[in-house]
């Protein structure tokens, strides 16, 4: 079986901000299945999602995407 591979981050940032992954979904109006598909890396959410995500968690949008390099 592949290795699945981690693109977002949104578990964690969910973790660092004490958001449930139920209140998160009301938030930005999403299912609470689909919040917990993104946050296990098994679905990603669309360019305008992830936006929406990140204005509701008021973080910048690369926050909740993985690093593609390491910062210097």
């Amino acid at each position: 079986m592949a290795e699945k591979i981690k693109i977002n981050r949104l578990k964690v940032v969910l973790s660092e901000k004490d958001i449930s992954h139920k209140d998160f979904a009301k938030m930005v109006k999403k299912t609470p299945n689909t919040i917990t598909r993104i946050c296990n890396n098994e679905q990603q959410p669309s360019l305008v999602a992830l936006r929406e995500m990140a204005i509701a968690l008021e973080v910048d949008i690369s926050e909740l995407l993985v690093p593609t390099k390491p910062k210097r």
